[in-house]
């Protein structure tokens, strides 16, 4: 698998160079030069084919010029050990519950995976490789989660300082060993920024061995694209026989990203929706063609998405051949405010008893306003990303007290481990010199 920069101004580069480089040095973002199309014969038996199979075929079609088959399958078998059921919440309407895994966010999928393949390339050497991500909210405990004790790999995660909610902030500062969190006092643009800015330090990328583990490295986008499949596979077994409609809550848009791999890759859709909160960044530009950040983000209540200058749109535009028509045809953009979520998951519960979470509201929203533009009716799905237990505070304050599963609720009691920092560039860096300094000789 080789891979371009999208900036154009970097050589190509081999899998494994583009996962631990994370970034290319001209601070674009890593594509594959070619996006296989999978055979007919695939899509023709993919209803009755398992997760963990439609994993390989999509995995192994992508970088199997890298990694043999045998390895493949154990990675898969590996990070891919929990399902994702497509459950009916209405008629035509199913909701993609991907909140199964260890941390129970859609995000295990990528952590997982990317912990699995990095452990493989470093089973060839024994360097010390040091993972830096920042996370609106579910990132950080998959991350965490993901790469827990992995040998050979620290993990130093950033996130805005009461921007996540409280499980979510258990979930990335109660594991210690490998695992440490900065508490950082701005918003989650502020941490993304510094982890960009310390991939392109030339003195901090020449001391250490720096990679990054958000939805920037290309490893992590491989493995959504596996759901998506299989969301189409379990509609298939179902009979479908509608168009599929997709609508994803989109922060950073690495999640509606692999949603158009799979596209790509031969799976039939009508519509991809991009639905966000008033950080409506790239609703807006669907509309208009022009592309305006919003710094700095704003808070809702559907803060994992809460991203004012989404990582992902190059790599959006990238998949459509930076051809915003051909964009526009596949794509339909919608925004929510926090009334408006609010709303949507109290008539979510209140006519079919299920519960969703903000973000996945979002997604509802988005779903439903489409289809209210169609003559003819479509099959929907709208992704849930996390449970709702994680948004605990609004759920309960939207519908009334809930369960929690024992998993997260378990966290609660649990002891906060994590470094308050500022957003200057220049403490945090002095910051990582000395973490890195001393994880590296305890390796040695």
């Amino acid at each position: 698998m080789q891979l371009y920069s999208t900036k154009h101004q970097s050589p190509d580069v081999s899998l494994e160079e583009a996962i631990f480089r994370g970034l290319p040095p001209d601070n674009g973002l890593y594509m594959p030069t070619s996006i296989p199309t999978l055979p007919q014969t695939f899509w023709d038996n993919v209803e009755n084919l398992s997760l963990q199979e439609i994993a390989f075929e999509i995995a192994y079609a992508l970088i199997g010029e890298d990694v043999p088959a045998d390895a493949v399958k154990a990675l898969i078998d590996k990070a891919i050990d929990f399902t994702a059921p497509l459950v009916e919440v209405e008629e035509d309407t199913y909701c993609l519950e991907l909140f199964h895994g260890p941390s129970m966010a859609f995000k295990d999928f990528g952590a997982r995976f990317m912990a699995a393949l990095m452990s493989y390339f470093l089973q060839k050497s024994e360097k010390q490789i040091h993972i830096l991500v920042a996370t609106s909210g579910d990132t950080g405990g998959a991350v965490a989660q993901g790469f827990y004790q992995t040998p050979n790999i620290d993990v130093t995660i950033l996130y805005p300082s009461g921007k996540v909610s409280d499980i979510q902030e258990k979930q990335l500062t109660t594991l210690g060993a490998n695992v440490r969190a900065l508490e950082v006092a701005g918003t989650f643009d502020d941490c993304q920024a510094l982890v960009k800015q310390a991939f392109l330090d030339k003195e901090l990328s020449g001391q250490f061995s720096l990679a990054s583990a958000n939805s920037i490295n290309i490893a992590r986008l491989i493995p959504q694209a596996f759901y998506y499949v299989n969301a189409y596979a379990q509609l298939k077994k179902k009979g479908l026989a509608k168009e599929l409609v997709i609508s994803v809550p989109s922060g950073n848009f690495g999640n509606l990203s692999a949603g158009i791999i799979a596209w790509r890759m031969g799976m039939p859709v009508k519509q991809f929706i991009a639905a966000t909160n008033v950080n409506k960044v790239v609703p807006e530009y669907l509309k208009s063609g022009i592309y305006e950040p919003i710094s700095p983000s704003l808070s809702t209540i559907s803060n994992a998405m809460d991203v004012g200058n989404p990582s992902n749109f190059p790599r959006m535009q990238a998949l459509f051949g930076n051809d915003l028509a051909q964009m526009q045809k596949m794509l339909t953009g919608y925004f929510y405010s926090d009334t408006e979520t609010r709303s949507a998951m109290r008539l979510v519960y209140e006519r079919t008893g299920y519960v969703i979470c903000p973000h996945t509201a979002v997604a509802y929203l988005g779903l439903k306003d489409y289809t209210k533009t169609l003559e003819e009716s479509v099959t929907g799905v709208f992704l849930s990303t996390a449970h709702y237990a994680k948004f605990l505070d609004v759920v309960e304050e939207v519908i009334g007290e809930q369960p929690i599963p024992e998993r997260l609720s378990a966290l609660l009691d649990k002891e906060k481990q994590a470094t308050q920092i500022s957003t200057d560039y220049e403490a945090f860096k002095q910051n990582l010199i000395e973490a890195f300094s001393s994880s590296n000789a305890d390796v040695e």
